[in-house]
C-alpha cells in the first residue's frame, strides 16, 4: 500500500477534501480549521476530512510489511531514525546546514541523503520510509532479446517435461543453442533465476502431471460439498480384505476375499456391504447399493444377529463414486435415474473426494489385522513370518458375521473425529431427528415397498430380442409363455429392426433372467427353455466356452456347455483338498447356490413363469449356441 505523507495542520499548509484544493488560513479549535479555495472563497472544515496532497513524491512508496522486513535491514534503519530525531524534533526552521553535514559525516552519506531522508522521515512518521529503496530497474531482463527467446524454448521445451530434466541440464542445452545461433551464451544462473521464477504450481503440473500439482497446492474440503444431511450423499468403493479366508468343507485357503461398501458421508455410517470371492464388479456395486436403500432386519435375521440395530434405509442424493469401470456402467446410471439418485464421479486427480470411504478401509482393515487369524496385513514387510495361509480359520460366512458385529457393535458406536466427536450412529440419529434446537433434523427416511423391484433394477442386463425359441443370453435359451406377444418386435423408431428388451440376471444363477415389459413397468420371470437344466454361474458358463474353445471345438450347443460344467465341477470337486484355486472356485459356487436358495425362499411363484418349455419344432436339447454380443454389464 502507499505511503501518504504526514497532515500537519498549520495556516498555510496547502490541503484537500474529496472535491478541491484549499489552503489553510487559521485553527479555529482542535477540530475546525478556516480554509480558502483558489478561487479566495473561505470556509470552515473539518480537520478529519482533510488530507495532504497525494501527488506528493512520497505517495509513490510502499508500505511493506514489517515481519517480511529483513532483522538487518529493519536495525539499519532504526540507526537512522534515532540519528535524525534530533534534527526533527528541531524543525525544519531551527536545523542548521552544518548540523546536518556533521549528520552526514558521521552516517558516511552525502549531505543531499540526510536531506532526502528528514524529508520522508518528517512526512510520514514512519521508520520503515527509511529502508532501502528497490531500485527501479529491479527485473527487467538485459539480455539479447533472440537469447531470452532461446532461454523460454528451452523451459518450455526442455525443462517442462515428464522428462524432469535439471536447471544445470537445461542450461547447458541453452548454451548449446545459444552458440548454434551464433549467439553468446547466457550465465547459467541465469537460466536457473528464469526457472524460478516459473509458477510452482505450473512447475509441477507440466513436469509430474496434473494429479500431483492438485494433491499439492488443491486446498483440502474440511467437509465433502452436499453432505448436509444423512443419505444426501454416499460413497461406494471396493478393496480386497487383508485376511485368508478358507472354504467351508475343508478348512484349507481359498484367498482374499473382497468387500464392497457404501459409506454415508454425513454420518460415516455404513449403510450396505458386500463381501464375496468375486472381483468387484456390476453385481457387487448393485447388490451393495440395493442393501444401503432397504432395510436390514431380515438380513440380520438370517445372520442370527438379533441384539444388535442397523437403523439405517432409505433413497440416499447421491451415489458417489471413482472412476472404476463398474461405476461407468450403464446399470448404475439408469438404475440411479430411475430411482432419481444422482450418480457422481470422483473427479480425475482428486483422491481427496474419496477420503472418507478410504479412511474407513484402513479403519476396518486395522481391525482386520488386530484380531483375525490368516490376516496379511498391509504388505510383506509388516506380514514379515507370519503364516498367513497356515493360521486362516474364517469362511465367508464367519467372515461376513464377524465384519457385520464389528460394524454394528464396534464401529457404529465410537467417537468419530469427522463427526466433531459423535459416534457414527449418534451423528445418524441427529441428522435425522434433530436436538430440539439448534439442528432441525430431516426426519426418519421412507421404507421403499417393492424390495424384489428395487434389488432387480440394481443388477446388471443385456438388451435382447424376442424370438420363436425366446431369449438367447450367453449361448443359453429362456422361454416363459408370457413372451409370445413379444416375438419378432419391431423397434418403435424404425421397423427396419427388431426391438430390444431389457433383461436383468444375476451372474451368481443364470437358471432364470427378468425380462422387463415396458407395457406393464413389470419384471417377468423367465427360467430356462429346458428345465432340467442345473443352476449355473456366469463364471461357469464362460469357463466352459473358454475350454470348448481350447479343445478346438468347431461348434458348441447349449447341451455340450452344460455336459462340460459338470465335467469341470466333478473335476473340480475330486481337486478340491488338493489346491487352493480349486478350493476356491468351489467354495464360490457353495455361496452361489447358497443366495438361490434365499432367493428362492423370499420369492413367491408368479404365474408368468411357466413349469414347461413350449410345443416347438426346435429340439429342445440341441440347439445352436446364440451370439453373445453387445453385453453392456458383466
Amino acid at each position: 500500500m502507499a505511503i501518504h505523507p504526514l497532515l500537519r495542520l498549520l495556516p498555510g499548509v496547502v490541503v484537500y477534501d474529496t472535491e478541491r484544493r484549499y489552503v489553510v488560513v487559521d485553527l479555529l479549535n482542535v477540530t475546525t480549521v478556516l480554509v480558502e479555495d483558489d478561487q479566495g472563497q473561505r470556509s470552515v472544515k473539518s480537520a478529519a476530512w482533510l488530507h495532504p496532497d497525494v501527488s506528493a513524491r512520497n505517495t509513490r512508496q510502499t508500505h511493506r510489511d514489517l515481519l517480511s522486513i529483513p532483522r538487518e535491514e529493519w536495525e539499519r534503519a532504526c540507526h537512522i531514525a534515532e540519528a535524525l530525531q534530533p534534527l526533527v524534533e528541531k524543525g525544519r526552521g531551527k536545523r542548521t546546514r552544518q548540523e546536518v553535514h556533521a549528520l552526514a559525516e558521521h552516517l558516511g552519506k552525502h549531505p543531499a541523503t540526510v536531506y532526502r531522508w528528514l524529508l520522508d522521515y518528517e512526512s510520514t512518521g514512519l521508520v520503515s520510509c527509511l529502508l532501502r529503496k528497490a531500485r527501479s530497474d529491479k527485473g527487467a531482463r538485459r539480455l539479447d532479446p533472440k537469447v531470452e527467446a532461446i532461454i523460454q524454448a528451452c523451459i518450455d521445451e526442455f525443462y517442462l517435461t515428464s522428462q524432469r530434466r535439471t536447471p544445470a541440464r537445461t542450461a547447458l542445452e541453452v548454451r548449446k543453442r545459444c552458440l548454434d545461433a551464433g549467439l553468446t551464451p547466457p550465465d547459467p544462473n541465469t537460466v536457473r533465476t528464469r526457472i524460478l521464477a516459473i509458477d510452482e504450481y505450473q512447475r509441477v503440473r507440466r513436469r509430474e502431471g496434473y494429479k500431483a500439482a492438485n494433491e499439492k497446492f488443491q486446498p483440502i474440503l474440511g467437509s465433502f460439498p452436499g453432505a448436509d444431511y444423512p443419505l444426501a450423499v454416499v460413497q461406494i468403493d471396493h478393496t480386497p480384505m487383508d485376511v485368508i479366508a478358507v472354504d467351508d468343507v475343508h478348512r484349507l485357503p481359498i484367498g482374499r476375499p473382497y468387500l464392497t461398501i457404501v459409506v454415508d458421508v454425513f454420518s460415516k455410517m455404513v449403510v450396505g456391504f458386500y463381501i464375496s470371492l468375486d472381483p468387484p464388479g456390476a453385481l457387487a456395486t448393485g447388490l451393495s447399493i440395493s442393501r444401503a436403500i432397504l432395510g436390514k432386519e431380515a438380513y440380520l435375521q438370517r445372520l442370527g444377529i438379533d441384539d444388535l440395530e442397523w437403523p439405517c434405509w432409505g433413497m440416499m442424493r447421491t451415489i458417489h463414486t471413482d472412476n472404476a469401470k463398474e461405476f461407468r456402467g450403464t446399470m448404475l446410471g439408469r438404475a440411479a435415474k430411475e430411482y432419481g439418485i444422482i450418480a457422481q464421479r470422483r473427479p480425475k486427480g482428486r483422491p481427496q473426494y474419496g477420503g472418507h470411504v478410504e479412511r474407513a478401509f484402513r479403519t476396518y482393515m486395522s481391525e482386520v489385522h488386530n484380531e483375525l487369524p490368516g490376516t496379511t496385513f498391509s504388505n510383506p514387510r509388516m506380514r514379515r513370518d507370519y503364516d498367513a495361509e497356515g493360521k486362516a480359520v474364517m469362511t465367508l460366512d464367519a467372515l461376513e458375521v464377524w465384519f457385520t458385529l464389528f460394524l454394528l457393535g464396534v464401529y457404529h458406536q465410537q467417537p468419530h473425529a469427522g463427526n466433531d466427536g459423535r459416534p457414527p450412529q449418534a451423528q445418524w440419529e441427529l441428522g435425522l431427528l434433530g436436538d430440539g434446537a439448534t439442528i432441525l433434523g430431516r426426519g426418519i427416511p421412507a421404507r421403499y415397498p417393492d424390495e424384489d423391484r428395487l434389488r432387480l433394477d440394481f443388477l446388471p442386463y443385456v438388451e435382447r430380442t424376442v424370438q420363436e425359441y425366446g431369449i438367447a443370453f450367453e449361448g443359453v435359451n429362456y422361454w416363459s409363455d408370457a413372451l409370445r406377444r413379444f416375438i419378432h418386435a419391431k423397434d418403435p423408431s424404425t421397423q427396419k429392426l427388431k426391438r430390444q428388451f431389457v433383461c436383468r440376471y444375476d451372474p451368481r444363477d443364470l437358471s432364470r433372467i427378468w425380462f422387463f415389459d415396458d407395457e406393464s413397468q413389470q419384471y417377468i420371470e423367465v427360467p430356462y427353455r429346458n428345465l432340467a437344466r442345473p443352476t449355473i454361474s456366469l463364471w461357469e458358463l464362460r469357463q466352459a466356452k473358454k475350454q470348448l474353445r481350447d479343445e478346438s471345438t468347431s461348434s458348441t450347443n447349449e447341451e455340450l456347455i452344460f455336459r462340460t460344467i459338470d465335467r469341470m465341477r466333478e473335476v473340480v470337486s475330486n481337486e478340491a483338498h488338493k489346491t487352493k484355486v480349486a478350493r476356491r472356485i468351489q467354495q464360490r459356487q457353495k455361496t452361489w447356490n447358497k443366495q438361490h436358495k434365499v432367493g428362492q425362499e423370499k420369492r413367491a411363484p408368479t404365474p408368468d413363469a411357466p413349469t414347461a418349455p413350449p410345443p416347438s419344432t426346435v429340439d429342445n436339447d440341441i440347439d445352436d449356441v446364440q451370439p453373445f454380443d453387445n453385453i453392456r454389464e458383466a
